[in-house]
């Protein structure tokens, strides 16, 4: 948009000695004005006359001329008011076309100036038009170029993100490969325990039948010993009665014990015995010497249930079970077994 400057009318410049111009226009018309009534004047005025005479001619004779008169003297002629007069016309003109063209001169300077500031002004819109739409067209340059840069962004993303899941999956997949693997050989082994504890199960319940069979042998010979001793002496005995409680344990002492205490020995050793194998056909007997008071003086197993493992557990719920309860008379038996099977 081409803005326009309003300017001021243009006026001549102010000239020094104005009023002595118009003092001596005054001037010159009045002596302009003396001169015209003087020589109108003079116009009107009767001129001198003059006389001449007649003559008949004469003979040839030449005759005295008489002499010319004195030649009158001629007035000077006035000035000349009206050349004068022209001459200021003529002057007033040329200063008028002067100062015409001074103010012509001066308009069209002051249009040339006018039409400068113009094309200035149009010329810098138009700079400034330029540089607006270069402006413009680096914004959407910059811009299109953030736009490119942050697609390209998001791709890269995607493709990360993509990669990262392919990953995963791959990582998901190999652990889960590596569960089933650790699980098939979790299974191997628990078939591989399971057989093995099937294999020690058969040897134990073997060996414990044999220990029964050679417990009910020494049993049988402890026996006729016994009947023997008592055909000796002369059919005293001295035994005393045994305690038995199956799955705890059962003892016999030299002194007698009551009905319950072998109740008492179940509940005092059964908390104490730690065992998570096999429960099947296991059963040990431990020998236990007490004081009165249920100090455990002793504790040592009399027949194995061949299975180490089980032997020591059930040794150390006997050990553990220190002070052994104390009978109905105030005193624990002596010494007694106890007969120990894992809870099944």
């Amino acid at each position: 948009m081409i803005r326009k400057n309003s300017a001021a009318p243009v006026r001549p410049p102010h000239e020094r000695g104005t009023w002595r111009a118009f003092a001596l226009a005054l001037l010159m018309h009045v002596l302009l004005g003396f001169f015209l009534y003087h020589g109108i004047h003079w116009q009107n005025s009767t001129p001198a006359g003059a006389e001449a005479e007649l003559w008949t001619a004469v003979p040839d004779t030449p005759a005295p001329q008489p002499a010319p008169p004195p030649p009158q003297p001629v007035a000077p002629a006035p000035p000349p008011v009206e050349d004068e007069q022209a001459d200021i016309a003529l002057q007033e003109k040329k200063r008028q076309q002067q100062e015409a063209a001074r103010q012509a001169q001066l308009a069209e300077q002051q249009r040339q100036k006018l039409q400068a500031q113009q094309e200035a002004e149009a010329k810098r819109q138009q700079e400034l038009a330029q540089q607006q739409a270069a402006d413009l067209a680096a914004q959407k340059a910059a811009a299109l170029k953030q736009k490119q840069q942050q697609q390209q962004a998001d791709r890269l993303k995607q493709q990360q993100l993509a990669e990262q899941q392919k990953q995963d999956q791959l990582k998901q997949k190999a652990e889960q490969q590596k569960e089933e693997q650790q699980k098939e050989e979790q299974q191997a082994k628990a078939d591989a325990q399971k057989k093995a504890d099937a294999d020690k199960a058969a040897k134990a319940k073997a060996a414990q039948a044999q220990a029964q069979a050679q417990a009910k042998k020494l049993d049988a010979e402890r026996r006729a010993r016994l009947a023997q001793m008592q055909s000796m002496a002369g059919g005293e005995s001295s035994t005393g009665e045994g305690l038995a409680k199956s799955g705890t344990g059962s003892g016999a002492g030299g002194n007698a014990a009551s009905a319950g205490y072998a109740e008492k020995v179940q509940r005092r050793v059964r908390p104490n015995i730690v065992w998570a194998g096999d429960t099947q056909g296991l059963e040990t007997v431990v020998a236990v010497r007490c004081s009165p008071t249920g100090t455990l003086l002793s504790a040592t197993i009399t027949r194995s249930s061949s299975n180490a493992q089980w032997d020591d557990a059930a040794l150390r719920a006997v050990q553990r079970s220190d002070p052994m309860p104390l009978d109905t008379n105030g005193k624990t038996p002596a010494s007694f077994t106890i007969t120990l099977r894992p809870a099944g």
